[in-house]
């Protein structure tokens, strides 16, 4: 990997800021230039944690060539909308989708513009939910790239595949104009499920792990737990270090009638599991595939538990939602979850693959005053994971 060069980077769909934290987090030396989102709040947080005039409130679709000619980067990052690919949007589109037209726009109108000026970034780097790999926006996007003369790389990677207790998979998309060699690490056509390494351990499909963890599921929507989850740390390094343990009512407690009306749908994980679900941004708002919650005492069986609830409330036992309390079942907190996505380091001390991408206190996320609890999840669910993609940042300037 060169690192020479000092990159000048735009970030585009740019959130709280969770790219540019990856890319700080990645050996390359870079420098964002300009962040482009249209959500206020977001922007708020991002300037909270990467300072101000970087965060523009912009509609993407409206951005032309000659806007960004003057920033002269070479980078471009992007976490586009995902809601149009989404398989929890029963009714996604595709490109047909009003929420795609900003991306597509990006792609086929601004960045074939910025070649004939010779203003293109040289690498990009493109992440969004699993499901897009199978859109026709995927295949547009993959037609201009490669007209324009990049090559690609595509991944479907899940932070289990990097220690991280919780199954996000998402889809990535790398390019840059470099051409293709007789020793290349990528194939035209695959999908990979690992980062590949030239040293690196080779799995059962013959594809290195960089992470040294096997990624031979070849299903991308198989459940991942059975493979690579007991090579995950265990949950409890990511909670919250001050909670009572004495006591049953928590501030993130799942509410009672929450409880009585959904409790069976939940996904319900102990401290020391190895996975929780993918938390989207209706998590606590909504109970099935929007996140795992927690039992905070590990003692009770969940089972056993439940269906004594449900004996007791069946006979109409105005007291039966008691049953459920001692098992202590709570949301997982902003701060929890900042750490799951690696916005901010573990609490307990994990192996140096982890802890290596961590500074010191400068690493520490922040929320701005003013951010409400509901608002911070929905932003979390819309969000990275800082470490895998800046694991990716890195192949991404690596000799393919």
């Amino acid at each position: 990997m060169s690192l020479l060069r000092h990159e000048r980077a735009l970030e585009f769909y740019s959130g709280i800021g969770g790219l540019h934290l990856s890319l700080k987090r990645s050996k390359i030396s870079a420098t964002v230039l300009k962040a482009f989102d249209w959500d206020q709040n977001a922007a708020k947080v991002y300037e909270a944690n990467h300072g101000p005039s970087i965060a523009t409130k912009k509609d993407i679709s409206e951005l032309s060539a000659s806007f960004l000619i003057p920033f002269h980067a070479t980078l471009w990052i992007l976490s586009p909308a995902c809601q149009p690919y989404t398989v929890l949007n029963p009714s996604a589109k595709g490109s047909l989708d009003p929420r795609a037209k900003s991306f597509l726009h990006l792609i086929q109108n601004v960045l074939p513009e910025l070649f004939l000026k010779r203003e293109h970034p040289a690498h990009l780097l493109i992440e969004n939910v699993g499901g897009f790999e199978t859109s026709t926006t995927r295949h547009a996007a993959l037609s201009v790239l490669h007209s324009l003369g990049y090559t690609t790389a595509e991944f479907l990677l899940t932070p289990l595949q990097f220690g991280i207790p919780n199954s996000r998979l998402r889809y990535y998309l790398l390019a840059k104009i470099v051409p293709y060699t007789s020793s290349t690490l990528i194939q035209p056509g695959i999908t990979y499920r690992c980062i590949p390494s030239r040293d690196g351990i080779p799995s059962r499909d013959g594809i290195p792990s960089r992470d040294g963890i096997s990624s031979a599921w070849m299903d991308p929507r198989q459940d991942p737990e059975s493979v690579v989850a007991e090579n995950s740390r265990a949950i409890r390094h990511y909670l919250d270090s001050d909670e009572d343990v004495d006591s049953t009512v928590h501030p993130h407690a799942v509410p009672d009638k929450v409880l009585i009306k959904w409790g069976r749908l939940f996904d319900i994980v102990l401290p020391d599991a190895k996975r929780t679900c993918c938390f989207t941004r209706g998590y606590t708002q909504l109970v099935e595939r929007a996140g795992s919650i927690i039992q905070m005492n590990p003692e009770l069986d969940t089972t056993e538990t439940f269906n004594r609830f449900f004996a007791s409330h069946t006979s109409r036992d105005e007291n039966a939602i008691s049953i459920l309390h001692p098992l202590r079942l709570r949301y997982f907190t902003p701060s929890e979850l900042l750490r799951i996505f690696h916005f901010n380091p573990p609490l307990s001390k994990l192996s140096a693959d982890i802890n290596h991408s961590f500074s010191c206190d400068d690493d520490t996320f922040v929320w701005p005053e003013n951010i409400t609890t509901k608002t911070k999840y929905r932003l979390l669910g819309n969000s990275v994971n800082v470490h895998v993609v800046s694991q990716l940042l890195n192949f991404l300037y690596e000799d393919w």
